[in-house]
């Protein structure tokens, strides 16, 4: 079981480290295609557009063929994919690049998070905050690493070289020692046979505003420091790496503080912080205050969404796997269409702007504890 919990968490690290390549590189790649707020926003809808497209396909291939086979073939198309939005030299090119990107990415996503899922009940304890934290280690490894690739002034394609070189050589050791499913449990079916309960429905918008926040920090942390600070060079990446900090740092601790405390309490304790966090970013806006804030809004946001999976586990014991798909789904797509709307709104209005109604997102993620049964 060692080595089974090895490979799943070393593809949850490159799972992480791949979207985190992208993410620290944006700026970058805006500027050579010379995008405005507005246009860079539209671009980044291609990734929810690719990851919708995908997901009937990546769910019933799941359920078929077995998360195991899926993952290892998905990882490899992930970071190929991440390699031609790094090589893409013009704009069309780049716009079916990222549509591929966000496809594979909800294969592996799917594929991913059944294999937590098994692994987690193997254990018989709670593992999937900690699981979740090794993907947001690969964003602050990520982060560090893309301000060392821009340092050395190394273009976004060979930096994804790097990334998919690595991603390569770890399927082809691990992929063995991931558990062995055989597809039958048709997670596809259980998903769309019927609506969501009301609680897994609550729990669900929980995790869309927790994702809202936190793909909307991962996609435009670096671009605000460029274009509303006027940040250049490896510093422009200080946003990102303080947010990723503390989002890493806190999942390894989030199953502990929930035993303590409940689910109910970090979820008004975290949305405090993302309000506070982005309050105090855009409302001082110089470095120093943007570093504080992002520190916050990182530990605000990490333990919310590995935590709605644990209690998607309580809420449907029976089927928990269907019900954490429904979750992560309507989680991921926040992550996915956060950042475009950010785009959108900051085109119309500033991008300062943007932040501040991102802290409001988490603010209401924050009073959702509200709604939830006083149990939890």
């Amino acid at each position: 079981m060692f080595k089974s919990r090895l490979a799943v968490s070393l593809f949850f690290f490159l799972h992480g480290l791949c979207f985190a390549s992208w993410g620290g590189r944006i700026p970058d790649i805006s500027s050579f295609h010379h995008l405005s707020e507005g246009t860079l926003g539209t671009l980044l809808l291609m990734l929810p557009v690719g990851s919708i497209l995908s997901m009937p396909i990546a769910s019933y291939l799941t359920s078929r063929l077995g998360s195991k086979i899926v993952l290892s073939i998905a990882i490899p198309l992930y970071a190929s994919a991440l390699v031609l939005v790094g090589f893409a030299p013009t704009l069309p090119l780049l716009v079916a690049s990222l549509i591929l990107f966000g496809l594979v990415s909800n294969h592996v996503n799917v594929s991913l998070n059944t294999q937590a899922i098994k692994l987690e009940s193997a254990y018989k304890r709670p593992i999937m905050a900690s699981l979740h934290g090794l993907w947001s280690l690969a964003g602050f490894v990520g982060a560090g690493f893309g301000g060392l690739m821009i340092k050395f002034g190394m273009l976004p394609f060979e930096h994804f070289m790097f990334v998919a070189v690595l991603a390569y050589l770890i399927t082809a050791f691990m992929c063995r020692h991931l558990i062995v499913d055989s597809g039958k449990k048709r997670l596809g079916n259980k998903f769309s046979s019927k609506l969501p309960s009301k609680e897994v429905a609550i729990l669900g918008m929980i995790a869309f505003l927790s994702m809202l926040c936190e793909g909307a920090m991962f996609d435009w942390a670096g671009v605000y420091f460029k274009k509303v600070l006027g940040i250049e060079g490896a510093m422009m990446t200080a946003g990102y790496v303080a947010f990723m900090s503390t989002m890493a740092g806190t999942r390894f601790v989030a199953d502990f503080f929930k035993e303590k405390i409940g689910f109910r309490n970090i979820l008004l304790i975290s949305g405090l912080l993302v309000f506070s966090g982005l309050m105090i970013a855009t409302g001082f806006n110089n470095l120093i205050s943007c570093i504080i804030g992002f520190l916050m809004v990182g530990s605000g946001v990490s333990a919310v969404v590995p935590l709605t999976f644990s209690e998607s586990g309580r809420v449907s014991p029976e089927n928990p796997s269907g019900t954490v798909a429904i979750i992560s789904t309507i989680g991921f797509l926040g992550f996915l269409f956060g950042p475009p709307v950010i785009g959108w709104i900051a085109e119309i209005s500033s991008l300062r702007f943007s932040f501040f109604l991102i802290g409001v997102m988490g603010l209401v993620m924050g009073m959702s504890h509200l709604v939830l049964p006083r149990k939890r």
